[in-house]
């Protein structure tokens, strides 16, 4: 019996020629990556095993990205405990105030997530490196702590399911209205400790940058990863951002799979998921009147330069609506610098929108973007959760980039067309 890409990966990161689904091995890791909230418990865990050095100086990544810069004296206590175990260990890969970026959009971005690799990371959208057909998954500080030390994961190989996009998508659709549509269509818990492996003619026609939303939402499904087939987008994006060799991986024809999803990729318009849920997706056209106080427009999901063009394109030339605090973060400074040297920082300036340095503050309701009681939000973040973004009256709405754009000059939840 053929293997998915995802059993493929892990066979090869346990020195196995097959592995099953349900089968539990330990398996060799290519990144071990920690954040402001998860790495402190990991490091405390590292200290406490008596481990003087961590397995790989390289391997080892830390992204204080969730309250950058530090909102309070916690986070910057917290920051601080990275910083000085960054420096205590001699890690080649920490990045701080002005080189951080939010993780899942810098990695990529760096070239330190390739095809083909296993990597793991405290903190639950790691799977967003997927897209560039690797096992990507998220796990606990103290699993974070045994790879620091150890160089090794214990994994149950996941089942897989396959998804099948078919058809020509329509104006103003990306990879993010596929993945709210797929995760309204199975659930929150659909994908349950499953792969997710995206395929189907309309997968090949999204770039890169939509697919990274696509992996990055797997989890909001209950996904232990969201993966995709090598091609030559992911060639092209990876081109220039290393000199490692890296393998990439198909599915064999005789691949076994636990269901096969298949959607009309042409059928689907621009999505958008109402509280409290990801999986409550409908229609943008039929949400229904609702006025809205905040547009936020970045992330790890949706902060790609392609992402702010997609809003520049519907801003330009507009003010947003004056009851509508309108947010966008850049991924990463390389992607705020690019927005910057192609205009599109001076389009959000003009149209009365606050650009922020690249954080994860606003979609965890950390910091520069909380919701009073009663506010409502148009989001292009993952989740919408109760208390998400803010009071636990407040309302997140999930959107992709033109929505929220559209909808921040509108003042209520619309398509761009409809502005």
């Amino acid at each position: 019996m053929g293997m998915t890409i995802s059993e493929k990966i892990l066979a090869a990161h346990c020195g196995k020629s097959e592995v099953h689904p349900g089968e539990f091995i330990e398996a060799d890791v290519d990144v071990a990556l920690g954040n402001d909230i998860t790495a402190p418990f990991a490091i405390k865990e590292f200290n406490e095993s008596g481990a003087k050095k961590v397995f790989d100086t390289e391997k080892v990544i830390l992204v204080p990205d969730h309250f950058v810069p530090n909102k309070d004296i916690l986070s910057a206590i917290q920051v601080k405990m990275l910083r000085d175990f960054a420096h205590s260990q001699n890690l080649k890969n920490f990045f701080e105030v002005g080189e951080v970026g939010v993780e899942h959009t810098l990695l990529p971005e760096k070239g330190l997530v390739l095809p083909g690799f296993l990597v793991i990371g405290a903190d639950s959208h790691t799977c967003t490196y997927g897209a560039l057909n690797a096992f990507a998954t998220g796990v606990g500080s103290t699993d974070l702590a045994y790879a620091m030390v150890t160089g090794k994961v214990w994994l149950k190989v996941p089942e897989t399911i396959k998804f099948v996009y078919s058809g020509k998508r329509n104006k103003w659709v990306y990879g993010k209205d596929f993945i709210l549509h797929t995760i309204g269509k199975i659930s929150v818990s659909g994908a349950l400790y499953k792969a997710m492996e995206f395929t189907g003619e309309a997968v090949k026609d999204l770039s890169v940058y939509s697919r990274f939303t696509m992996s990055n939402m797997a989890i909001e499904a209950g996904g232990k990863a969201g993966i995709f087939e090598f091609d030559k987008k992911t060639a092209e994006f990876v081109k220039g951002r290393t000199k490692k060799k890296y393998n990439t991986y198909s599915a064999d024809k005789d691949a076994r799979y636990s269901e096969t999803i298949e959607i009309d990729a042409g059928k689907l318009k621009p999505q958008v998921a109402k509280p409290h849920l990801p999986e409550n997706s409908v229609d943008v056209d039929k949400v229904g009147d609702v006025k809205i106080d905040q547009s936020v427009i970045g992330s790890c999901t949706n902060g790609w330069l392609e992402d702010l063009q997609i809003a520049a394109s519907i801003l330009k030339g507009k003010k947003v609506n004056r009851n509508v605090r309108t947010i966008i973060f850049p991924g990463t400074p390389g992607i705020y610098m690019q927005a910057l040297k192609t205009g599109l920082i001076e389009i959000f300036m003009k149209a009365g929108a606050a650009v922020s340095t690249p954080t994860c503050g606003p979609c965890l309701g950390g910091h520069m973007g909380i919701l009073a009681p009663g506010e409502k939000a148009i989001s292009t973040t993952n989740r919408n959760f109760v208390g998400r973004m803010g009071d636990v009256k407040s309302e997140v709405y999930l959107s992709n980039p033109a929505v929220a754009a559209a909808s921040a000059v509108a003042g209520r939840i619309i398509g761009p067309d409809d502005l």
